[in-house]
């Protein structure tokens, strides 16, 4: 696949158009970058946006869709890849297409009440805390399964769950053992879609049966702490 000549000369282009060639999702994550890099990472054939922050995303949501509108672009998927709160359930709804995050009851009904109320079938996915790490969010893994099967109703109305999302702890190649886990998981649970793999583990969680990776600094040549 020969990408256009944007003359954004702070992508990764060999990179986009090697991640994009892979029969996977390629979430291009978003945070702390401008509209601009959007658009191009947009006209380079990305489809799927990642953003973990609604107040950001909420400034830069507008102008993407316009441009989208604009260029007849009506693909592109927005996925929101961060902790869900139930006060900005509503927002998200609205905004994104699919949510990485459901890790409560609480949310996944909230996230059910507001797509009705805009008529919307939500696609989600159930966060698993792979690592058993207390820093981060995510359903235990030996309490997937039963958490599932109390959201599952949720189908009959609202929301879809498409399936499982982690985020391994960064210990390198010793990585492969949690998302051998998560795998087994999704296919004990029989969902399609399996979002894992970052930028210091996704060539890893790919191996091992990944479907969704979400990549943020190694798409920019300045690498700095900006996403995933």
């Amino acid at each position: 696949m020969k990408l256009p000549n944007t003359g954004l000369l702070g992508l990764n282009t060999q990179l986009i158009s090697d991640i994009l060639a892979r029969d996977l999702t390629f979430v291009a994550v978003t945070k702390n970058q401008p509209v601009q890099t959007i658009k191009e990472l947009i006209n380079l054939g990305v489809k799927h946006i990642g953003e973990n922050k609604v107040q950001e995303f909420e400034e830069k949501y507008e102008k993407v869709k316009e441009f989208l509108a604009k260029s007849n672009i009506k693909d592109v998927k927005f996925h929101f890849i961060g902790h869900l709160q139930s006060n900005k359930a509503a927002k998200v709804v609205g905004m994104f297409d699919v949510i990485h995050s459901i890790d409560s009851e609480k949310i996944a009904e909230r996230v059910n009440t507001t797509a009705f109320e805009i008529n919307k079938k939500m696609d989600v996915m159930i966060q698993v805390n792979i690592g058993r790490e207390k820093q981060k969010y995510g359903i235990m893994p030996d309490k997937v399964e039963e958490f599932y099967n109390k959201i599952k109703h949720f189908e009959k109305e609202n929301i879809n769950i498409i399936g499982l999302m982690c985020i391994a702890p960064d210990v390198g190649e010793d990585s492969r053992k949690y998302f051998k886990q998560m795998k087994e998981l999704k296919e004990k649970l029989n969902l399609p879609e399996l979002s894992m793999g970052m930028t210091n583990d996704y060539w890893i969680a790919i191996e091992e049966g990944s479907t969704m990776v979400r990549l943020g600094r190694v798409l920019y040549k300045k690498i700095d702490s900006c996403c995933g």
